[in-house]
């Protein structure tokens, strides 16, 4: 609202704020729908593909992660991503102290309300900030299936605590922090995220989210080592009917995931939702086409992995891709990320146990590159709102117009923002394991690692013959 008074006493008229109920109701619902998707969706679906003697682990890891990512997000977590950091050039990189806590985030709606993607709409802060707890909940999580079957549970929870504030919370706030849309049309020189700065799309996360847990699985996977036994015994999901129930509350989830994203129910929640529908068909029929040609047999677990992949590569694309957009898009994720869970890990030789880094890493590269393209209006693309062409006759105007593409300029900041989160989170995660691998928190021991952790790290079993 701060930004408001500087457009008014620069003469531009901006629109009144309006907080309207159905926003409000989308966002919740979305809220709670991505919650779903990671307890009991990514925890489910990680759970199956593990070997029975740590299929509770899994679970477990997931939900510790979760809940000590819920409190500290409201701790410090929205703070450091969604508030002014302490200088011009800190708050490209960092957010400040004035929601510590949650100080005032929820006490008055006049005041504490956030901007959407249209200008004159806004949300109750509170919202916004549980909608974002979940993005910090479930990236923590993701990288978890890097270093499963073999990682200590205290290892787990001191990765849960240091390794958001070192990592994801500086990458939301690269990416997703801006001035919004009625400061930016009425040219206010507030600064960006540093990423956000670059031009570069990310709508829901294929940068913060999967790009950032998929190199962060991988360097905790090489830290950590390989498994007992790797490629020397067998190590087959242990339940794949687990795997597809998994997968299908993943999609589901994933709903809330990219439409919610959009902040408000309007047409671009549809088209994000749309596009939720057909990447991941697209990727998840190329996928098993991939298989079928290439070894004799299509697998369920390709199916579930190739459906993943194409919601990891709509992701940043969702709300700006056209539907054949993202159709394209998940005809290309499918069979590249086959080919980096399989062909490239084996080449290269590490031991990513759950494929993080080849589906959402790499997914999310697919997704983060190929955004630049299909934004494009003229290939069906919504194309990118023209916030600074906003001002007509000294007022923001409610509609703005798109502004003019070019694909070079678009895909060169694409590559710019993958470029900046593939070191800061190489960096940061290697920071973070290999402090946790000094300290001797971060792999169980041998015995425990054959026992299996369901027992040898919480007595308990997830089956009882």
């Amino acid at each position: 609202m701060a930004g408001a008074a500087w457009a008014q006493d620069a003469g531009i008229i901006v629109p009144e704020a309006t907080v309207d109920k159905g926003d409000v109701t989308w966002m919740m619902v979305s809220t709670m729908v991505v919650f779903l998707m990671i307890i009991p969706g990514l925890a489910l679906f990680y759970s199956g593909l593990v070997r029975t003697k740590n299929a509770l682990s899994v679970l477990m890891q997931v939900g510790t992660v979760s809940v000590i990512g819920m409190i500290l997000w409201a701790v410090v977590g929205y703070s450091l991503a969604f508030t002014t950091g302490p200088s011009s050039f800190l708050d490209q990189f960092i957010g400040g102290t004035g929601r510590l806590f949650l100080s005032d985030a929820g006490t008055d709606l006049s005041d504490n309300i956030v901007a959407t993607f249209s200008t004159g709409i806004y949300l109750p802060e509170l919202v916004f900030v549980v909608f974002q707890m979940t993005f910090a909940c479930i990236t923590a999580s993701l990288v978890l299936g890097g270093l499963a079957e073999r990682v200590k549970f205290t290892g787990v929870v001191v990765f849960a605590i240091v390794w958001p504030l070192l990592v994801y919370y500086p990458m939301a706030h690269m990416v997703w922090w801006w001035p919004g849309p009625d400061l930016v049309a009425s040219g206010t020189p507030a600064v960006g995220g540093f990423i956000w700065n670059f031009g570069a799309l990310d709508f829901a996360g294929g940068t913060v989210v999967h790009i950032n847990s998929g190199i962060a699985a991988l360097v905790g996977a090489l830290v950590l080592g390989k498994r007992l036994g790797y490629k020397k015994e067998p190590m087959p999901p242990h339940s794949l009917m687990m795997v597809m129930i998994g997968t299908g509350l993943l999609w589901f989830g994933w709903f809330g995931f990219n439409a919610g994203s959009n902040l408000e129910s309007n047409y671009y929640a549809v088209l994000a939702m749309a596009n939720t529908f057909l990447a991941p068909a697209a990727a998840g029929f190329a996928w098993v086409l991939t298989e079928w040609l290439t070894r004799g047999k299509a697998s369920l677990l390709g199916l579930c992995s190739g459906i993943v992949a194409g919601l990891v590569a709509v992701t940043p694309a969702a709300g700006f891709a056209g539907p054949m957009g993202a159709i394209i898009l998940g005809l290309v994720a499918g069979p590249v990320c086959l080919f980096a869970c399989s062909a490239l890990k084996s080449a290269l030789g590490y031991d990513d146990a759950l494929d993080v880094f080849g589906i959402h890493g790499v997914g999310g590269i697919v997704g983060a590159i190929g955004t630049g393209f299909v934004v494009n209006p003229a290939w069906g693309g919504a194309g990118v709102v023209d916030y600074v062409g906003c001002v007509d006759a000294g007022a923001v105007l409610a509609t703005c117009p798109v502004a003019a593409y070019d694909l070079v300029t678009q895909v060169t900041a694409q590559t710019k923002g993958i470029l900046v989160t593939l070191v800061w989170s190489g960096v940061g995660s290697l920071i973070v394991f290999g402090v946790l691998k000094v300290l001797g928190l971060l792999r169980v021991k041998e015995d425990e690692e054959q026992e299996g952790l369901d027992i040898s790290a919480h007595g308990e079993a997830a089956y009882h013959s």
